[in-house]
């Protein structure tokens, strides 16, 4: 029995053990280049088939190329914990319709450290195009009973350092959940592409891209 518990703990700690060079059954890996350096992702298709395929979206449409990490949210306990927030943030030229929430509840993928998870407003159903990494486990995300906490989906393969760089930096300003914990300077994302498989755009007009193409013809 002890051999078991033992088990079942060391299982989730494995899974987060995938190698970054190379592609894995289920998993498809992200890399997010930022001014401060790459970032590799794989996200969880196969348990977050949803959530993965909203994000997955965002990076084969270029929604992510350009914007920012806007956000880094430091434990008071210790300030190398918390989380880094990156997206879209309020931009709704870049974003596609909200995703059905897939908690950890269902998929049994947990809030651990270096975990990929959507950020959303206060209410389920909700999650857009803001992501979230967190530096340090952080199970108070995870559903529980009534709460239905955050949708996590993937987690870091490489570049945890530039992770806790971002978290690092001078913040101020936000409100509510969100104060204090602005990035002073916003770290930008220069693009966001797929490591494995094929990308698949989405159809019709990319209204944020209009605007860049009149920058580029003047």
């Amino acid at each position: 029995m002890r051999a078991l518990a033992l088990l079942l703990l060391l299982a989730p700690a494995a899974a987060w053990g995938l190698p970054g060079n190379r592609p894995t059954p289920g998993y498809t890996r992200v890399a997010i280049e930022t001014s401060v350096g790459t970032i590799v992702v794989a996200v969880d298709t196969k348990r977050a088939p949803r959530t993965s395929a909203n994000f997955l979206a965002y990076v084969d449409d270029g929604r992510f190329d350009g914007v920012t990490f806007y956000r880094a949210a430091r434990r008071k306990s210790d300030a190398k914990l918390g989380l880094i927030q990156g997206g879209i943030d309020t931009d709704a030229r870049r974003s596609l319709p909200p995703i059905p929430h897939e908690p950890t509840s269902k998929t049994g993928i947990r809030h651990l450290d270096a975990t990929l998870s959507m950020a959303r407003p206060n209410r389920p159903d909700s999650a857009m195009g803001n992501f979230f990494i967190t530096a340090g486990a952080t199970p108070n995300m995870d559903a529980r009973g009534t709460y239905i906490g955050y949708a996590a989906f993937g987690h870091v393969v490489a570049g945890m350092d530039v992770v806790r760089r971002i978290l690092a930096m001078p913040t101020c300003c936000g409100s509510g959940p969100m104060r204090g914990q602005m990035i002073v300077k916003p770290v930008r994302i220069i693009r966001a592409k797929r490591l494995d498989g094929t990308a698949r755009p989405t159809r019709g007009v990319k209204p944020w891209l209009i605007g860049l193409r009149r920058k580029g013809a003047s």
